[in-house]
């Protein structure tokens, strides 16, 4: 508790510039668990939705019967779920308008399932940019702090015939704070961003290897029909 009350106390005692520099500071701390918080969340239920989905495709379900429950529950659709819905319906359209070109049916499919997959992947690494950022810069800001609090406090040294360590010891022990206070932002914001955009990669090689298995039946159905027509 002390050491609480003698923080704020530093806290209050510093110098305008070192104030807003801390404010900052504890503005991106929030602001980067925030984001912590939301993607970690995310990025779960995404994966859970995936692999759970993922088991049913495989499960020997009628894809026509799936295309039908899924459209009825598109706006809540994620990750797998769209992909498969977006490639299916162009697959169903274009296979009624070019029903003797298979290639060109397939072609439009997996365009639509791109689609679908950038759209995906933007949801999944919004943010990202912002947890990078703030790993990348709070040191610096706070350093900016301590170099600037630490320049004041030598300076309002020079200013004195008699020199004494208590008299520079607050400003220099608050100039400190703010160098601890953006390392306390940087680096969970670094650890949590370096840890999602290894699960934004494993959940786009999820997404990726389901394209190319749903393309590959989705070839073999085309052609099937084509030599049954």
């Amino acid at each position: 508790m002390e050491a609480e009350i003698s923080i704020i106390g530093l806290f209050l005692q510093a110098s305008v510039l070192v104030k807003l520099v801390m404010l900052t500071l504890l503005s991106l701390s929030i602001m980067s668990w925030a984001v912590i918080i939301q993607r970690r969340q995310l990025l779960n239920t995404v994966r859970k939705s995936s692999l759970k989905f993922e088991d049913k495709f495989w499960s020997g379900v009628d894809l026509n019967k799936l295309y039908k429950e899924l459209s009825v529950r598109q706006e809540t659709n994620t990750g797998l779920e769209t992909l498969f819905h977006s490639g299916f319906k162009e697959y169903a359209r274009l296979r009624k308008l070019n029903n003797k070109v298979p290639d060109a049916v397939m072609d439009g499919s997996y365009r639509a399932m791109r689609v679908s997959l950038s759209r995906e992947m933007d949801k999944l690494e919004t943010h990202l940019p912002l947890l990078a950022t703030i790993g990348s810069t709070s040191p610096y800001i706070g350093l900016f702090g301590t170099v600037w609090g630490i320049m004041n406090s030598f300076i309002a040294l020079g200013a004195v015939e008699n020199a004494t360590l208590a008299m520079v010891a607050p400003g220099i022990a608050e100039a400190l704070i703010a160098t601890a206070m953006g390392l306390f932002a940087a680096i969970p914001a670094v650890i949590a961003y370096n840890r999602f955009s290894t699960q934004v990669d494993k959940i786009e090689m999820l997404y990726a290897n389901f394209m190319e298995e749903f393309s590959s039946i989705l070839h073999r159905q085309a052609y099937s029909e084509k030599e049954e027509a």
